[in-house]
Formats: structure tokens, C-alpha cells, sequence
């Protein structure tokens, strides 16, 4: 059987043990309490100011000439003489001669209408002359003649009629061999690019046979659509605006200048747009930055200017209030006048006072007279904090 030693040895040491834990326990200060702390919402919120503004019109379009003609013959032959020219993307001058028709059977024609032309020229005196001796011979012998009026075929006036008539005609015949004459010389009708040539030196041609298509370098025109919407923006629904072009050419934008110049009056069935049509004059003037025809631009037609405008994120207007941050911190709403929505901004011209701070950051749950904070304070609280420390 254990002693009584062995018994009481081991309470001794836990009781011991129990009493020195405790008297460690209250020898350890309590900790500090606390202080509970109400953490506002953070937000960010940037100052608005009032400012003029215009409300251009976005668009794009394709550049193409005004003037486009395709050059067909009008008399038939063989090409006999091409201008060095008259190839595609050759720039040629109004009245320039870009290819002849073999004019030997023209040149002959004119020569027998003009041989035409002098007979009945002479025919046609011989029967004047003869229509005068006809008169006083009528205005010699009228006294003693039973009738007082002469025949027309006495005065030889039907005679008279049918040679002034073969004149006419061959005075026509003259200039209808001209004409096709000159239709031989295949000109440029205006200063133009080449587009296309359809002949070679030496084809036959027939009437109506296509030589060519030229693009008149005068005027370059751009079709715009523009939604209904957006034409209440403009002045005169857009006609007479100044326009500013944009392309990229050889991987830099290059801008240029036009007018509108007339609405096509009418709403596309498909699109339901509506087209306004500007011109740029002398589109290949600028030989460093041409307007070349059939490039894709996009375009900025301006639009009536607002004196006093703010331009903020669409998505912060809601139900037509925004939200703003007062000088004490607290959120309120404020209702705004939106006169135009595009490119995800909405242009505000009333309901906010000049300097007011919009808030762009999203609040979970925004109600008014909510109590915010903003990165300045967070920055006053840490500068304090390092101070006291």
C-alpha cells in the first residue's frame, strides 16, 4: 500500500501550482477599452464648372466624287491615238485630248456635205435671180393681162421654196459632218482622275461602245447619316455647318475641312437615318495630303452652341438627379436638365450650382443627408496618427 507521503505529494504540487497561475493572473494589467468608432463611407467626387460648349454631331461616310461620267463613242472607228494620260489614277484638264478615232471617214463626209452645201447654194441664186426676172416681167405685161393676180408657179415662188430647203439641208449636212468630226477627239470634260480605261491603241469602236470612267476632282462629296435624334442639335438641321474629316492614311490621322451643303430630304427605310451631304473643294489640291476618293472618314458637324454646359458620365445621372457632396460631407440629390446624351456622357446646362462636387464613385446604399468621407480625410487622420506616436 502507497505511504501517506506518496499520497499527499502530488495535491500539494497541483494545488501549489493552481495558486501560482492565479496570483500571475491578477499581477497582469486589463487591457485598454475601446473607443467605438463610426466609419463613413468612402467616396470621390470631382468639381464642376460650367463652361461653353457645342454640340457636335458624330458620322461617317465614304468620299466620292460629284461628278462622275463614264466617256462612250459617239461615232464608230478605230482608236488610232491614246494620251499617255488617260491611264487609271491619271489626272487629266478639261478639254484635254485623251484618244482619237480615225477621222478619215469623217474628214470625207465634211468634204461632200461642204460640196453639197455650195451646188444648193448656187441653185438657190440661179432660182432668185430667176424669181426677180419672173416679177418684172409679170409687173411689164400685168396691164395688159386679163388677171390682176399672178400664179406662184409664174412667180416661180413653189421653185423658190424647194431650193432654200435643199440649202438648209445641206447646210444641216455640213454640220452634222463637223460634229462627227469633232466627236472623233475624245476629251475630259472637266479636270478629273482616270478611274478606268476600257480601250487599247487600235480597238474598234461602235456606237455606244464604253472608252473609259473619269471623277471630276472639283468637288468631293461625303454622305453622312445622322439620327433624328441628333439633327435637333444642329443649326438649319445641319445645311451650311462646318464639318471636320478624319482618316487614317499611312497609319497617321489626317483631317480636313468640308460644308454641308444640302440635306437629301428624305429618311433612309432601313437605317432610319437621315443624310446630310459636304463637300470639300479640290480634294487633290494638297498633293502631301490628298482627300482621295473612296476613303472611309469619320466626321464632326458642329452644332449649336450652349453658353453655360456641363459635361458629366451618363451613368451617374439616375432618374434625372445626380448625386452631390456639400461642403459638410453629406450626400444630396440633385434633379438636372439633360439636353443631349452621346459617346456615354450626358450634357447638363441646369440644376447644378457653378464649383458643386460630383460623386463617381458607387455608394451601396446612397440615401439624403448621408454622412461621406473622401481621401483627404483618410490622409489628416494618418498624418495625426504619426504625430502622436
Amino acid at each position: 500500500m502507497a505511504s501517506r507521503k506518496q499520497i499527499l505529494l502530488p495535491i500539494v504540487v497541483t494545488v501549489a501550482g493552481v495558486a501560482m497561475a492565479a496570483g500571475f493572473a491578477a499581477m497582469k494589467a486589463p487591457p485598454p477599452e475601446k473607443v467605438e468608432q463610426v466609419i463613413h463611407p468612402l467616396v470621390e467626387a470631382s468639381t464642376l464648372n460650367y463652361e461653353p460648349m457645342t454640340l457636335d454631331v458624330g458620322s461617317y461616310g465614304v468620299v466620292k466624287p460629284k461628278y462622275h461620267t463614264q466617256l462612250v463613242a459617239q461615232v464608230s472607228g478605230q482608236i488610232v491615238d491614246l494620251s499617255d494620260q488617260f491611264v487609271k489614277g491619271g489626272f487629266v484638264k478639261e478639254g484635254q485630248i485623251l484618244a482619237r478615232i480615225d477621222p478619215n471617214d469623217y474628214e470625207a463626209a465634211l468634204i461632200e456635205a461642204e460640196a453639197s452645201l455650195a451646188q444648193a447654194s448656187s441653185a438657190l441664186e440661179i432660182e432668185r435671180a430667176q424669181a426677180q426676172v419672173a416679177q418684172a416681167e409679170w409687173t411689164r405685161i400685168k396691164n395688159d393681162a386679163t388677171e390682176t393676180i399672178p400664179s406662184e408657179l409664174y412667180l416661180r415662188k413653189p421653185q423658190l421654196a424647194e431650193k432654200l430647203a435643199r440649202y438648209k439641208a445641206s447646210q444641216a449636212s455640213v454640220k452634222r459632218a463637223k460634229r462627227n468630226l469633232e466627236r472623233t477627239y475624245i476629251k475630259a470634260p472637266y479636270d478629273a482622275i482616270v478611274e478606268s480605261r476600257d480601250i487599247s491603241l487600235g480597238s474598234v469602236l461602235n456606237i455606244g461602245n464604253s472608252l473609259g470612267n473619269l471623277n471630276s476632282t472639283s468637288i468631293a462629296e461625303i454622305r453622312l447619316p445622322v439620327a433624328d435624334k441628333d439633327l435637333r442639335h444642329l443649326e438649319k438641321l445641319g445645311v451650311d455647318a462646318e464639318v471636320t474629316l478624319s482618316a487614317k492614311v499611312a497609319d497617321q490621322t489626317q483631317s480636313w475641312t468640308g460644308t454641308i451643303v444640302r440635306s437629301e430630304g428624305v429618311i433612309d427605310e432601313r437605317s432610319r437615318m437621315s443624310y446630310l451631304v459636304a463637300q470639300v473643294e479640290q480634294p487633290y489640291a494638297n498633293v502631301a495630303q490628298p482627300l482621295r476618293f473612296g476613303t472611309y472618314l469619320t466626321a464632326q458637324i458642329k452644332g449649336k452652341e450652349v453658353e453655360n454646359a456641363i459635361a458629366v458620365p451618363q451613368h451617374l445621372v439616375r432618374n434625372g438627379q445626380v448625386s452631390i457632396l456639400n461642403e459638410d460631407l453629406t450626400l444630396s440629390f440633385k434633379p438636372v436638365h439633360v439636353i443631349r446624351e452621346y459617346n456615354g456622357m450626358a450634357i447638363i446646362d441646369a440644376g447644378i450650382d457653378n464649383g458643386a462636387k460630383l460623386i463617381t464613385s458607387a455608394l451601396e446604399y446612397p440615401s439624403e443627408g448621408m454622412q461621406l468621407r473622401t481621401d483627404s480625410l483618410i490622409e489628416t487622420n494618418t498624418q495625426l496618427a504619426l504625430k502622436e506616436e
